[in-house]
């Protein structure tokens, strides 16, 4: 994954050798997690698992063989193309010592980092809001409110047309 330019301080200034050697030194060019290959193509089913072309079965997401017995599930095949990152398993750009790093596909990736995406969503609204609190005025939130569509929010509609029949 790309590193944000505001965090590129961070990191150390050999990062594309430290992730290298993660990556195909020791993960030998899989997932660590799901052992996906880099830079091929992967049917999968959706749910984590995964045709493995190389050894001619399926996968589970943990890289387990699995047996897929569901002509259902077949039908949804789909394919992706996989490649691998460096993931830093506590979060910390700074901390980049080996066994804190791991070679993940994006699925892998995605699963690990969704707590800390979920709270970096919430942290992005809430500075949002307290900054529209401090520089703006209160009418033109409310005019915005009233100019916003109800399937934005039913329950915030509902409010906005109680005010707005009051007044």
């Amino acid at each position: 994954m790309p590193i944000r330019p505001e965090n590129r301080w961070l990191y150390p200034i050999d990062w594309p050798q430290v992730s290298d050697a993660i990556r195909f030194g020791r993960a030998g060019a899989r997932c660590e997690r799901c052992a996906r290959p880099h830079r091929r193509f992967v049917a999968h089913l959706g749910d984590g698992r995964w045709w493995d072309a190389g050894a001619g079965c399926w996968r589970s997401a943990r890289g387990r063989r699995v047996a897929v017995r569901d002509r259902v599930d077949l039908a949804s095949v789909r394919a992706t193309y996989v490649v691998l990152a460096c993931a830093h398993l506590d979060h910390d750009p700074g901390h980049n010592m080996p066994g804190n790093l791991a070679a993940l596909c994006q699925r892998c990736h995605m699963l690990h980092d969704a707590a800390e995406h979920r709270w970096q969503r919430w942290w992005n609204a809430f500075r949002l809001r307290a900054l529209r609190d401090l520089y703006e005025d209160p009418r033109l939130t409310h005019e915005r409110h009233l100019r916003m569509p109800a399937s934005r929010g039913h329950r915030q509609g509902r409010i906005l047309v109680q005010v707005a029949q009051r007044a």
